[in-house]
């Protein structure tokens, strides 16, 4: 039994690593605090799921049991993605669902999303179940709550291939890197009409082939490959628990998420003239404009599942994305990230064109880096990020937005640092119209983090 570390309670999520920081009796625990919030919200069920970790039927067994314990009734959906967690918490009897999941990361690491009363709970309420689990006696209910399975892929599938319908049929490539994502992809898309080339779509976590994030180009190579080796027209990608995307054309280029975005926004915008398109503040500065172009209001949010989440409710917008994949649909659907369902409406769009990629391909784009990271001691980013706020000059007439991090708006790029919610790093993303003006703002960033961090090792 570990001793419960705060440290695992992040800014999104709870995440941990197995037999460190995090095993049944600490699943327990979160069950239980849940429950206790949930019951305080008015929900009286529960629903629950599981990716494909090897520690996953472990801990959704304790968190099962500290959710009865709390005197919740517990709907378990087995082996989905995350979106299928959130599904059930808007087509089941409740509005509260945790999904066990360590999304992305290594194999050793696990952990828990959280939706309470309709809400992805971030920041602060995620404390507050710390705080509820240190205060807690241990008691447990005088009436424990039932346990139930639900298989609730039929229906998820269902509800996509009702709303989203191609054009004409389809060749396609997907890559599910051994994540939970493989165990429903290829039924969706052959559903939706598309003939399937699976890669690692065997749900398998140990993860033997490559990392199950399709953010990083590396992870895209097997992709690629097929696509230059085949006959298919585009390639999918998921990542290890199937709620972001990843999209790679004909030729091999990588459709990076601020890109796709502009593809949903124009979309969209047919339905919701004049509606605000969310985005983060890794994004491409193309798209900005190009929401505008197409009808919309731009609105540039911090970065964040849960928070961008939070905003969409807030404002209303019928769509949001953000540049690690995540994109929330509100039309036609219902405002929780799904990268199963935004490959579905991607594919809609793509199969009116006679040569897909060309049409991927020609979305404007400029020389831009993926993300890069400074790796720091934990505390060490927020700290930095704070004396770059206050004290980094930059020369000439840039604007600078501090609504998450520092990101410096230049008249041919940008340059962006923010510390991360999730790791003691701090993230950067530069993009410019040229090799030159890119080199230019990362040197000018450099200056800045050195004069604050003479010993910071960049990535650049």
């Amino acid at each position: 039994m570990l001793p419960l570390s705060r440290t695992i309670f992040k800014a999104y999520d709870i995440r941990g690593i197995i037999a460190k920081t995090l095993d049944a009796s600490v699943a327990y625990k979160i069950g239980q605090a849940f429950g206790q919030a949930a019951l305080a919200k008015g929900d009286q069920r529960v629903v629950i799921g599981r990716d494909g970790r090897l520690s996953g039927p472990e801990l959704t067994a304790a968190l099962a049991q500290g959710l009865q314990a709390a005197g919740v009734d517990v709907i378990d959906l087995g082996v989905v993605a995350t979106p299928m967690v959130y599904f059930g918490t808007n087509v089941l009897d409740t509005r509260s669902g945790i999904m066990v999941t360590g999304s992305h990361n290594p194999p050793d690491y696990n952990g828990f999303k959280m939706v309470l009363a309709g809400e992805a709970i971030h920041g602060v309420a995620i404390q507050a179940l710390y705080h509820s689990i240190v205060a807690h006696d241990g008691s447990a209910s005088a009436k424990p709550g039932a346990y139930a399975t639900h298989d609730i892929r039929a229906a998820y599938l269902e509800r996509i291939l009702g709303d989203v319908k191609l054009a004409r049929p389809i060749k396609i490539a997907v890559d599910c890197g051994n994540g939970v994502a493989g165990a429903f992809a290829g039924d969706l898309f052959r559903g939706m009409g598309c003939e399937v080339i699976e890669l690692f779509c065997d749900v398998d976590g140990n993860f033997p082939n490559h990392h199950p994030d399709p953010a990083h180009p590396e992870n895209l190579q097997d992709l690629i490959r097929c696509l230059a080796e085949t006959d298919a027209e585009i390639g999918i990608a998921f990542d290890g628990d199937g709620d972001r995307l990843g999209v790679v054309t004909k030729d091999g280029q990588i459709i990076y998420p601020d890109r796709q975005m502009m593809l949903f926004a124009a979309d969209v915008l047919t339905r919701h003239p004049g509606a605000q398109i969310l985005y983060d503040v890794k994004c491409t500065r193309h798209l900005a404009p190009w929401i505008s172009k197409h009808g919309g209001v731009p609105l540039m949010y911090k970065t964040g599942h849960s928070l961008v989440k939070a905003k969409l409710r807030e404002t209303g917008a019928p769509l949001g994305g953000e540049m690690s994949g995540h994109i929330f649909f509100k039309d036609r659907w219902y405002g929780f990230d799904d990268g199963l369902y935004s490959a579905a409406r991607l594919l809609e769009i793509l199969t009116r064109e006679a040569d897909p990629s060309a049409l991927l391909n020609s979305l404007p784009q400029s020389d831009s880096t993926p993300e890069l990271h400074l790796e720091l001691k934990e505390g060490e980013n927020v700290a930095l990020m704070d004396m770059l706020r206050r004290d980094a000059v930059f020369p000439g007439n840039e604007q600078i937005i501090t609504i998450d991090g520092l990101r410096v708006e230049y008249a041919d790029g940008f340059g962006l640092a923010r510390s991360s919610n999730t790791t003691p790093v701090i993230v950067m993303r530069f993009e410019a119209e040229t090799p030159q003006a890119l080199a230019r703002i990362q040197g000018q960033f450099k200056s800045v983090i050195l004069a604050a961090k003479p010993d910071a090792v960049l990535p650049f």
